[in-house]
């Protein structure tokens, strides 16, 4: 599933080719697709339509489009300014405005293409735009992600309970470290809690444990101050790095919306290296299994704690 620096690409990538944009068509081809939009298909596409996307924003690895209010017309820059002005946090926190929410689950993909472009051949949802220019594409293989329209356009309602992740400008890192500490549960268990910091899955969860060189099984209430700050401090690291090499992309599940794959699976040091060197200390990396998936790491570097947590 893509974590922070996939999710950030995407964003990034939309607020380049949708945002001033005013939404002219709506298709859904699959209607698991918009299954968390309770009206149904026919109802997501009727709302979405004559609506201008104010923003391209992100909270962990959930994607929204603010959008201007229903029913308003096309907007010009000025209209556009003070709508986004209007989705501010108190609007959000009172439920005004709403938002397209979109999370990309196991494969899907937006993508911003060519309007005469092939249809991809797992095409769910088509976004055309009253400029005739690129169009917006949901694709997703598996199914598991989705499209939904929702209230609250700085902050949709719905994804309020997730936490800031750890590049956000509102990141308390004193509130995390309390948290963390509190908790009684293994260290990487705790980083994969969404409502404590989000953004952080398998990988950068395994990348930053080993660059904090902590155990993830560490039980959390054994955990210093420094430690704390120590992992906190190798989990923006390792985002950021991973950030700036477009994400990391295992197969071509995982793109930004010009459909271009991450690199940072060249810089792994532990995810995906089972039997592989380190490159601290030349121990073979070891895979174990965990919550139904594998960790990573180096034995020497991270020795498991006598007690343990999962």
């Amino acid at each position: 599933m893509p974590e922070l620096p996939e999710v950030e690409v995407v964003r990034r990538g939309l607020e380049r080719g949708v945002v001033g944009r005013v939404i002219d068509g709506v298709e859904v081809y699959h209607p698991r697709a918009v299954r968390r939009h309770a009206a149904g298909p026919d109802d997501f596409a009727a709302v979405l339509l004559g609506r201008t996307v104010t923003t391209a924003c992100r909270r962990g690895k959930y994607l929204w489009l603010g959008l201007s209010p229903q029913g308003a017309e096309a907007a010009g820059p000025e209209a556009i300014e003070a709508a986004a002005a209007g989705a501010g946090a108190e609007a959000a926190a009172v439920g005004v405005g709403e938002s397209l929410l979109g999370h990309l689950g196991m494969s899907g993909q937006l993508l911003v293409v060519p309007s005469d472009s092939p249809d991809q051949v797992h095409l769910r949802v088509r976004f055309r735009f009253g400029d005739g220019g690129r169009e917006l594409r949901f694709v997703d293989q598996r199914t598991f992600g989705g499209l939904a329209v929702v209230s609250g356009a700085d902050l949709p309602t719905s994804i309020a309970h997730i936490a800031p992740d750890p590049l956000a400008a509102d990141f308390d890192v004193e509130r995390f470290v309390d948290a963390l500490r509190r908790r009684r549960t293994g260290l990487k268990r705790a980083l994969l809690d969404q409502t404590l910091i989000s953004g952080v899955g398998n990988i950068y969860a395994d990348e930053a444990l080993w660059a904090a060189r902590l155990h993830y099984a560490r039980p959390t209430e054994t955990v210093s101050r420094a430690e704390a700050h120590r992992l906190l401090e190798a989990v923006r690291t390792v985002m950021t790095a991973a950030l700036a090499a477009g994400g990391t992309s295992f197969d071509r599940l995982y793109v930004s919306t010009e459909g271009v794959s991450g690199l940072f699976e060249r810089s792994l040091e532990v995810y995906g290296r089972e039997g592989e060197q380190c490159s601290r200390c030349a121990a073979p990396i070891r895979r174990e299994a965990f919550m139904n998936r594998s960790s990573y790491t180096c034995p020497v570097c991270q020795p498991r704690p006598r007690r343990a947590r999962w």
